[in-house]
């Protein structure tokens, strides 16, 4: 099971329309405490009936700690997680949440921040957003949606817009005659200058075109996160490094611990650690999270997660225990 160390009770205290086919949710301390700070780009675990977990980024303006806000979509092809939160989820009941934790976190010294946004991958941006307004840094938002109908915080943008114009941008397919927006025009139009940071969060097309977009750029200025597990082939890393297949067993060591595992074919690092007893911290299984994030002391990663940057996946030493394997016979972990 996935940690509990940083369980936090919380109860609905509104629920609204965002959009034709999401909702809004504030949750809040049952007693009227306060809650643990939010970053810009943060997100909460949700720990739901039936063993489910999900993740959502929150709108909350960085800074606030009497709620959180969150934005459910409510997927066609829904495993249970979206269809609880839009069905059966009412004010007053109780949920059980994780502390924030920021995966996409905002370069705040940055002289200017180009972000693009997908559907419901507007959420995180919009706490950036807030966050560099506090600041007085300069900032353009790209915003896409397949219709006006579904896309979300529009009134708040078109606020935003009105107060200083040309800042944000809103693309809806079923104007364009079904054209998504155009990514690597957005950031050819900004990568001239170079001192921006440039931000995604949306589907999976739009990201792929992103990282296409932005691959002739410092790594430390691309920024991107992904609503779920980045699809890898299995003789390939996510940097595009050729490595051993997942069927290749491996050593993993455990340094703390003083034993010394084999994962085999087919079987994650972190599956060979629950089954052997140890606690190890974990929460999405697919390398999107962050929450099993592991220190490595000696041994080359094979990086099959959607966390770690170009930089972190170089200097290998740490890594995403559920997804990620070894490129060598032998891991040492801090474990």
């Amino acid at each position: 099971m996935p940690s509990r160390h940083d369980s936090i009770e919380v109860q609905v205290h509104a629920i609204s329309i965002a959009a034709a086919d999401a909702l809004t949710f504030e949750l809040r301390d049952p007693h009227g405490g306060m809650l643990p700070a939010v970053e810009a780009g943060a997100h909460i675990e949700l720990r739901l009936p039936a063993n489910l977990t999900r993740h959502y980024s929150l709108m909350n303006s960085p800074g606030e700690r009497h709620r959180y806000q969150i934005a459910v979509r409510l997927q066609p092809d829904s495993r249970g997680g979206s269809r609880f939160m839009h069905e059966r989820l009412r004010v007053r009941d109780r949920l059980v949440i994780s502390a924030p934790r920021n995966n996409f976190r905002l370069a705040e010294q940055a002289r200017h921040s180009v972000l693009i946004a997908g559907g419901i991958g507007i959420t995180p941006l919009y706490s950036m957003i807030a966050r560099l307004e506090l600041l007085g840094r300069d900032w353009q938002l790209h915003y896409a949606a397949r219709s006006a109908a579904s896309a979300l915080l529009q009134s708040e943008l078109e606020r935003l817009e009105c107060q200083r114009p040309g800042r944000v941008h809103l693309h809806f397919d079923e104007r364009h005659a079904g054209r998504p927006l155009d990514v690597r025009a957005v950031v050819s139009a900004a990568s001239g200058d170079d001192g921006a940071h440039f931000y995604c969060c949306g589907p999976t097309p739009m990201l792929a075109a992103f990282e296409q977009a932005c691959a002739g750029l410092p790594s430390e200025q691309v920024h991107v996160e992904y609503f779920g597990p980045k699809t890898i082939p299995a003789n390939q890393t996510s940097a595009g490094i050729a490595c051993p297949p997942a069927g290749e067993s491996f050593e993993v060591a455990l340094r703390r611990s003083g034993i010394t595992l084999e994962v085999p074919p087919q079987r994650s690092i972190l599956d060979v650690l629950l089954d052997a007893g140890i606690n190890a911290p974990f929460s999405c299984g697919e390398g999107f999270c962050g929450s099993c994030r592991t220190a490595v002391i000696e041994g080359q990663p094979d990086h099959r997660d959607t966390v770690l940057d170009a930089a972190e996946r170089a200097q290998g030493d740490t890594m995403m225990i559920c997804c990620s394997r070894s490129r060598g016979p032998k891991l040492v972990l801090d474990l």
